[in-house]
């Protein structure tokens, strides 16, 4: 796989930056103009989105031409004329004007079906079979970690951000250590003035043979070096993008991108099993489809904005749908297989895959998936970030959709 930094005046610029980060001092980032001269395929941009607790695809996507999804959800079902439509078949949620606007523009694509065999209606289980790309297998590294790993064997500062209280599965890397965060003001090891000097000199690890204790000080020295970066990026960042109540931590990334940082790929979720939605579902799920579609188009605005729109796209996904009745307490269970989107200027829009039956369920009322997921991982890997192969990430070799040009 060919390294992130083959491009001689790109890979200067990031020497600069990278300079920067391991001294763990505070200078002026990337500038924003190098950054757009430098753009080829090995400046890609990939954030990923996830939607933990289960989105009901269902109800984000509705097939409202299919006379039997109202049979199966008399009372949660969303009405035709209600819905944002795309075509004779599909209409978004109402909320989500965003998605809808993309959808027509061309810029979003539709993986129907995305699932795995004998799933798992764990929540745990199933994020860590989507996180590691790996279902019904145990596996100790993220296929984004695993990923990065092929991409840059060297293991380069700051390749990976995950913007998030802890570090995700997905991230975790035999040879990158992710720039983890969740609030740039605070992410700063702070101390009494008289133990600040201890912990910024973070001694060296090449001496350091237990594993653990190299980890963990490889932990604390990304964490130093990136903070000053970090913060500086957010402090110098000004946007007149709306991103609607719940921007999901995606500003955060766009200041990193306009700062220059040389990340390739971005992880960021929805929290807290938020799309759980076993109860009182409509107006609730209603609600944070909205969030998600206005801070997916405004996020997509915004890199517009800053020029970058050509190097970003994006990807979301859940670690399951729900089942496709509705309960007696008007919501939905765990269910099976789920959509997964692209959105960005450089997506072909359209429906890719064999969408799923609404008639033809298994003995739990489940969807049957029809694509496995790995396929969108593979579509990621190779068709918008340009590695020659997936095998290395996945497992095995798994054909990708034609989404990018």
């Amino acid at each position: 796989m060919t390294s992130s930094l083959t491009h001689p005046g790109r890979r200067q610029a990031l020497r600069t930056l990278g300079g920067l980060a391991l001294g763990g001092a505070v200078g002026s980032c990337l500038p924003l103009a190098m950054a757009q001269a430098a753009t080829t395929d090995s400046d890609r941009i990939l954030v990923i989105l996830e939607l933990s607790g289960g989105n009901d695809g269902l109800n984000t996507l509705v097939p409202y031409a299919d006379d039997a999804y109202y049979r199966h959800r008399p009372r949660i079902g969303i009405r035709a004329d209600r819905l944002r439509r795309i075509d004779d078949h599909y209409g978004f949620s109402p909320g989500m004007a965003g998605f809808e606007r993309l959808y027509k523009d061309g810029r979003m694509a539709v993986l129907h079906g995305c699932g795995y065999d004998n799933p798992s209606f764990s929540h745990f289980t199933s994020m860590a079979y989507w996180q590691t790309a790996a279902p019904n297998h145990g596996e100790d590294y993220g296929w984004v970690g695993r990923l990065a790993d092929g991409m840059d064997p060297s293991g380069s500062p700051n390749f990976l951000v995950n913007i998030d209280a802890r570090e995700s599965l997905a991230v975790r890397s035999r040879k990158h250590i992710a720039l983890v965060f969740d609030e740039p003001d605070r992410f700063r090891r702070e101390a009494l003035f008289q133990e600040q000097p201890l912990l910024d000199a973070v001694p060296s690890t090449e001496a350091i043979v237990n594993p653990a204790q190299r980890h963990l000080l490889e932990l604390a020295r990304s964490a130093k070096d990136g903070a000053a970066l970090v913060r500086e990026a957010w402090h110098n960042y000004k946007t007149p993008v709306d991103y609607g109540i719940a921007p999901l931590q995606l500003p955060k990334v766009a200041s990193l991108i306009n700062a220059g940082l040389p990340t390739r790929v971005y992880y960021v979720a929805y929290r807290n099993n938020a799309f759980d939605t076993h109860v009182q579902q409509p107006e609730l799920h209603g609600r944070l489809l909205t969030y998600v579609s206005d801070a997916v188009y405004g996020f997509l605005r915004d890199v517009e904005r800053l020029g970058q729109a050509d190097r970003v796209s994006m990807m979301v996904f859940s670690e399951f749908g729900r089942r496709v009745p509705e309960n007696t307490s008007l919501g939905t269970d765990h269910g099976t297989a789920n959509q997964v989107y692209f959105l960005g200027k450089p997506v072909r829009g359209g429906h890719y895959g064999q969408p799923v039956s609404l008639t033809k369920l298994d003995e739990g009322d489940n969807l049957l998936h029809t694509t496995d997921f790995r396929r969108a991982y593979a579509t990621a890997i190779k068709g918008w970030l340009r590695q020659p192969s997936a095998g290395g990430v996945l497992g095995e070799e798994f054909e990708s959709f034609p989404v990018f040009a």
